[in-house]
């Protein structure tokens, strides 16, 4: 199911800036989707830690069919060795297991997340192993579903507005920010959009 605010927000967009319009249109029927597990949401997020999206993808895929039901008991109870034969990185192997071990204990409480606003919900999150301000951001894109979210320090959404608003040449993070401007108070839906035009095949934490 859509995010309730989508319609709005394209509309809002297809007016404010005529490059995500012409993306809206080659794809008038995609959406952003949640997979509605925190637990989930975040180990996805650590997997995808400074790697391609295909790349990501694939490690998921060997680590998913290692866990067989990706909960944190579940990863808990993994061998490191088995994690690092899986294609995790050593610190990515730690990651998962500290954040398992902190769900599997209820020191992570998920449910106040939807109460709290977007840098309050980071600012617990990156108190967490290997959860930095990205990880935290892909959780709020693909989980709570804020509406308003610019994750600057996304490759991909870097690379897709310097391509797409400054002919390819590099931009700093307050030059995306000035690009972004326009899309306030959408953001995350744009941020989308943005994706999609590297990628038409949606990504799902």
């Amino acid at each position: 199911m859509k995010p309730r605010y989508w319609d709005e927000a394209t509309a809002h967009l297809a007016k404010r800036d005529r490059v995500l319009r012409r993306i809206m249109r080659e794809h008038p029927d995609a959406n952003l989707r949640t997979r509605g597990d925190a637990f989930r949401t975040l180990a996805r997020s650590i997997v995808g830690q400074q790697i391609s999206v295909k790349a990501a993808q694939s490690v998921w895929e060997r680590f998913e069919a290692l866990a067989v039901k990706v909960t944190p008991a579940a990863v808990a109870a993994l061998e490191n060795d088995a994690m690092r034969a899986a294609g995790l990185s050593r610190m990515k192997a730690a990651y998962l297991k500290d954040l398992a071990g902190r769900f599997h204990a209820g020191t992570i409480r998920p449910r106040r997340w939807a109460r709290m606003p977007d840098e309050a919900v980071i600012a617990d999150l990156v108190q967490v192993k290997g959860i930095g301000r990205w990880s935290a951001e892909m959780f709020l894109i693909f989980h709570l579903m804020r509406p308003d979210v610019v994750p600057l320090g996304d490759l991909g959404l870097q690379r897709a507005m310097e391509r797409l608003y400054n002919g390819g040449g590099p931009l700093t993070k307050d030059d995306m920010l000035e690009v972004a401007k326009p899309w306030r108070p959408w953001g995350t839906v744009a941020t989308w959009y943005l994706w999609r035009s590297l990628d038409p095949v949606p990504v799902e934490y």
